[in-house]
């Protein structure tokens, strides 16, 4: 009895000795913040971006309240990034995190010192926000949305679909992606080739501009659309959408969403993916890893998407070759 008695006594010893551990081993564990700078809160497609960045970090072992917190401000098309990137930037987060040319350069022109990781940016090197892919070489590393080059394959997807069209306006807004002169040289090789003149088509944030260069270039006949990534297009989505139906445009997308919109077909990288990508970047940088030695991700994977009711509507016929190398096809 005694013996027992002894045993119970050093057993609760041993314990009692093993809960301030327990304790302060959950007080260690601070809560890592990242400051998030994306785009129009109540899109559908944020919103699953901004999921699947949640379940990368969950993926790698980070709890949301418990280990790590994220902090979102929303700048749809750039409007109020500047206020909003010195918003986060005030915060002190751990890491940011940039949706897009536009909201990835507010950030970095808040802050020259905290780790920022950008995603969907199609050319970080022209932006300026690294040095070379392989070395950034300051405080921002991430992951491109395209090669440069997919412009050629935007004019040639479109001409395989549409072998009428002589004219293609590649619609993008310089104020957002001021380095589209990059995508207009790749695009007027291809289409050089193709027997297509490409023009630039302009617009800005307003619907009445986007309305004006679009039924512009339609008043004369065999054209077709490159709509270019651009958070302006975006957002204008369907405006964008209803117009080359109006004017019966042929137009390929750099974005899925816009072909889930009733546009006629993209060829894109898969957003989402991008995101719980990131979440890796950020979990290395939380771990000790420096941007400047984090080499650019450059996309592996591109699908193409189709909307068959859109064709038909266009009097288009698809071809076998597209047909069978779509990932996704919209009846």
């Amino acid at each position: 009895m005694i013996a027992t008695k002894r045993r119970a006594f050093i057993s609760l010893l041993g314990g009692a000795a093993a809960w301030p551990l327990v304790a302060r081993a959950q007080r260690q564990e601070r809560v890592r913040r990242i400051g998030v700078l994306m785009g129009e809160a109540d899109d559908p497609d944020t919103k699953a971006r901004l999921a699947g960045l949640r379940e990368g970090f969950e993926r790698l072992g980070w709890s949301d309240g418990r280990n790590f917190r994220i902090d979102t401000r929303f700048a749809p098309a750039g409007t109020q990034a500047e206020g909003l990137a010195k918003e986060l930037v005030a915060l002190q987060p751990d890491v940011m995190l940039g949706q897009g040319t536009p909201a990835t350069r507010m950030l970095r022109q808040a802050s020259s010192v905290l780790p920022i990781v950008f995603v969907n940016v199609a050319d970080p090197i022209s932006a300026g926000f690294v040095s070379t892919l392989a070395r950034p070489g300051g405080n921002l590393t991430g992951l491109m949305l395209f090669e440069t080059s997919i412009a050629g394959k935007w004019i040639a997807m479109l001409k395989e679909m549409a072998p009428h069209i002589t004219r293609a306006a590649l619609v993008l807004n310089p104020k957002t992606v001021p380095y589209y002169e990059v995508y207009l040289r790749a695009g007027e090789a291809a289409a050089s080739s193709l027997g297509i003149e490409l023009i630039f088509a302009p617009i800005e944030n307003a619907a009445a501009d986007i309305e004006r260069s679009i039924e512009s270039f339609a008043r004369v006949p065999n054209g077709g659309l490159v709509i270019g990534p651009d958070t302006t297009n975006t957002v204008h989505r369907n405006q964008i959408i209803a117009l080359a139906a109006r004017h019966h445009l042929p137009a390929i997308y750099s974005n899925r969403v816009f072909v889930v919109g009733g546009g006629l077909m993209s060829y894109s990288t898969d957003r989402v993916d991008q995101f719980r990508q990131a979440a890796t970047y950020v979990d290395r940088i939380l771990r000790g890893a420096k941007p400047a030695d984090l080499p650019v991700q450059a996309p592996t994977k591109y699908e193409t998407t189709l909307n068959m009711k859109t064709a038909k509507a266009l009097g288009l016929t698809v071809p076998d070759k597209l047909l069978v190398a779509a990932d996704e096809v919209i009846e």
